[in-house]
Formats: C-alpha cells, sequence, structure tokens
C-alpha cells in the first residue's frame, strides 16, 4: 500500500531586518540608530504638541538647601568629634577641620542656586501656561539628572507643567530625577543627538553655575548664535555673576582680540529669580510672542531652521 508522502520540514522565518536586535546593535547600523535618536523625540514632540522649550544646564553636584543641610550635617558631625580634642591641644582649628568648614560653607552657598533654577522654572512655567497658545510654549527642559536639572524639572513639575528632560546613558552619575514628565522623558546614547535636541527647539537657555559639562552646552549655544547658524533669536542667560565672571572672563578675550565687542551681547547675566523672570519674559514677548513675530508654525515642535 502507498505511504503518504512525508511533509517537508518548515524552516524558521528570518527575523525582520527592523526587528533584529542583534544587527540594529551592530556597527552598520549605526545610522539607523542616530535617525532613531532624531525623529522618536520629534514624534513624541509632536505627539505632546510642545512647541518650544526653555532650557537650564548647570552642576549635577548642588543639592537643595534640606538635603545640603542634612547630608553634611551628617558627613561632618563624626569627623568634628574626633578632631575636637586636637584642634583644642593645638589652641587652634585644624587645617582639616578649616578645609572642611570652607567645603560645608561652600555647598550651603551653592544650594541657593538648587533653590533659584526651581523658583524660576516655577515663575516661567506659570506664566508659559496661561499663554493663549494652541500649543505647549516655552516648556522647560533639562538634561534629566540630578542638581541643578533636577531642580528646572522640580520647579516646573511644582507649577503643574509639563517639563522635558534630555537625559544620557553614562555608566555613572546620570540617573533621571521624579520630576520629569513621563511622556517627556527621552534617553539618548549619542552625546551630538542629544545636543541637537537642546540646541533647536530651544528659545532660551539659563546657563546656572556648573563644571565642564555646563560649559560645554554653552559655548556651543554661544557659537550657534555668534556664528548665526540658528535662523531665530536664542537668549542666553547667565545666572550667577559671581560666579560666571571669575570663572570666564569674557572681556579677556575681547582684549585679546578673540571675539568681537559685540559679541558680549550675545548674553546677559541675572542674580535673582524674579530678575531673571522678567528679562526672559520680556525678551521671550519681544521675540516670539508680539504680532509681528507670533506666527506659529505649522507644526511642533519649532524646530530651528539653519542658514
Amino acid at each position: 500500500m502507498p505511504q503518504p508522502p512525508e511533509e517537508s520540514a518548515v524552516a524558521p522565518s528570518p527575523p525582520l531586518a527592523y526587528l533584529n536586535k542583534a544587527f540594529l546593535d551592530s556597527p552598520e547600523a549605526r545610522s539607523l540608530r542616530i535617525l532613531a535618536e532624531y525623529l522618536e523625540p520629534l514624534y513624541r514632540l509632536r505627539r505632546e504638541n510642545v512647541q518650544d522649550t526653555i532650557v537650564f544646564f548647570g552642576s549635577a553636584r548642588i543639592k537643595s538647601r534640606q538635603v545640603a543641610q542634612e547630608e553634611l550635617a551628617r558627613y561632618f558631625s563624626e569627623f568634628e568629634r574626633q578632631n575636637r580634642l586636637a584642634a583644642e591641644r593645638e589652641g587652634r582649628p585644624s587645617a582639616d577641620q578649616l578645609a572642611l568648614e570652607h567645603d560645608r560653607q561652600r555647598a550651603l552657598e551653592l544650594s541657593q542656586y538648587y533653590e533659584d533654577a526651581r523658583e524660576l522654572a516655577r515663575l516661567l512655567t506659570r506664566w508659559a501656561d496661561a499663554l493663549p497658545s494652541r500649543r505647549r510654549r516655552f516648556v522647560v527642559c533639562s538634561g534629566g539628572g540630578p542638581g541643578i536639572m533636577e531642580a528646572a524639572n522640580r520647579g516646573a513639575s511644582e507649577a503643574g507643567g509639563k517639563t522635558i528632560a534630555l537625559n544620557i546613558h553614562l555608566p555613572f552619575e546620570q540617573h533621571p530625577n521624579p520630576y520629569i514628565s513621563e511622556a517627556l522623558a527621552f534617553e539618548f546614547h549619542y552625546f551630538f543627538m542629544r545636543k541637537f535636541w537642546f540646541a533647536y527647539p530651544a528659545k532660551a537657555l539659563v546657563a546656572f553655575p556648573g563644571g565642564f559639562g555646563t560649559l560645554d552646552e554653552l559655548m556651543e549655544i554661544l557659537t550657534l548664535a555668534q556664528t548665526q547658524k540658528l535662523a531665530k533669536k536664542i537668549l542666553v542667560l547667565l545666572y550667577g555673576s559671581r560666579y560666571w565672571k571669575q570663572v570666564l572672563n569674557f572681556n579677556a578675550l575681547v582684549d585679546w582680540g578673540t571675539i568681537a565687542p559685540a559679541d558680549l551681547e550675545l548674553f546677559r547675566f541675572a542674580d535673582t529669580p524674579a530678575e531673571a523672570f522678567e528679562m526672559l519674559k520680556a525678551d521671550l514677548e519681544k521675540y516670539f510672542l508680539r504680532p509681528a513675530a507670533a506666527m506659529e508654525e505649522e507644526g511642533a515642535p519649532a524646530i530651528s531652521r539653519t542658514r
């Protein structure tokens, strides 16, 4: 009796290229990953109806006033106890004691910038959310980590507004703070794509005291403004004139001829949240809200054109 033919084995289908994780993680797919870090934020910003942003930069090491006081009290209490007798024997505080006292005062001094960033973000968000606009205007945006970044997101959140975080995937330090709007929390692998999203929707930048990262972002924006690479006005505010004028001598750059005197007009200084808010509000109204300048772009976000 004839036997039925054996069924041929069916080979499993290979994964679709855009679902193939091994390929997507490979060097050959780098261009796709870069493109994804442009298109995915664009999609989400449009979905959340965000037209433009105000970016806050500053040190990740600065603590809130409450945290700074609590941490320093815990840290120094044992050290002070151990050194009290030694200091009394010498008749004066030890060098280590004086150094730690200096650190304590400096940390508490810096904590004021956290509180000021928080208050400024709150003022800006409350004002922007009341604007008669079809879209979300001047949304507070930070790098998403601790310190000044946390303060900015926190102040915007406390005002009841949306707030953006452009986080970067690092092996240390950078973890998202808890005050970010869930739909506007982004994670980047490529620094240059993160820089793109800092610069192109931004109408203003507020730079608080910070280190290498803050200086990097500040100089990036100032260079774009100086070379007129962005077809828009971008407002740059340096918060904390005492800090910035000690850390960066812009007048020396003019004296040496490496920048023009007119380049000093690319930024301004502010020292209180109220002062910074009034300066930003006046310029944002002048350049982006008055009838001659208030035409909203067809789509959100309002990505600046390059010249």
